[in-house]
């Protein structure tokens, strides 16, 4: 491009993510993150190992880079990166100095920021063009991280109620309490069961709402793209 040393830095960093947005990387970085993230990481790191840090932090840093591209207002740009930085605020926060009131509120910013990042998936995914390998991919991310959001709400709500679920053997700390409602979330996504129960009414609500969207998201997903596929299919 020639006109691009004249060009501010700001929007020669945003047309790059652009493109980096607008091709396969992007969405598969983001499903194998977190797919590390769930079938490794957390299962690890109830076990005592660290290191699930980098790859939220890696996450993050996706999520952020993918929100200065899609198509929304700067307000909304400001308001989610706002959201993602206090939520990583707050959950370190708890960390260094944790009180059941950090605990709680980290829990709800994290099913939020989780939310909206189900959101800029899902409009990454649907933007205009055809329908490529990258789009299953972030069918797949976002069915992710609608689990991951799930187990975050659970955990707010054992933090709440303590003994909203029963569980086979007891969370010593949060990390075991955020791992074993993260198995939970996917075995209720998934509608294959496990061996944790949920005793409060709401809890149960909530375990029905999942199984539910875990039925329907999939089909619904792919009933979009099929017809995104149709729209974009050469004429002849």
């Amino acid at each position: 491009m020639p006109n691009e040393p004249n060009q501010p830095r700001s929007t020669l960093l945003r047309m790059r993510m652009s493109e980096f947005w607008s091709g396969d990387l992007g969405l598969t970085l983001v499903t194998i993150g977190l797919a590390v993230l769930i079938f490794v990481i957390t299962p690890l790191r109830e076990a005592g190992l660290r290191g699930r840090i980098f790859f939220e932090l890696a996450v993050v840093a996706l999520m952020i880079s993918a929100a200065l591209v899609v198509n929304q207002s700067r307000i909304a740009t400001a308001v989610v990166i706002a959201v993602v930085v206090g939520t990583a605020a707050v959950v370190g926060a708890g960390r260094i100095h944790p009180t059941p009131l950090l605990h709680q509120l980290g829990s709800v910013l994290v099913t939020a920021t989780l939310l909206i990042y189900v959101c800029i998936v899902l409009l990454v995914t649907f933007r205009n063009g055809p329908v490529t390998w990258s789009r299953v991919q972030g069918g797949l991310s976002a069915y992710l991280l609608l689990g991951l959001a799930w187990a975050s709400a659970y955990e707010f709500l054992e933090q709440l109620h303590p003994g909203a679920f029963h569980f086979v053997s007891t969370p010593a700390d949060l990390d075991q309490l955020t791992a074993k409602l993260t198995y939970y979330s996917f075995t209720t996504l998934t509608t294959v069961g496990s061996d944790i129960s949920p005793i409060l009414p709401f809890a149960r609500s909530l375990t029905i709402a999942e199984s539910v969207v875990g039925q329907l998201f999939p089909a619904v997903l792919m009933g979009a793209l099929v017809a995104m596929a149709l729209q974009y299919r050469p004429k002849s």
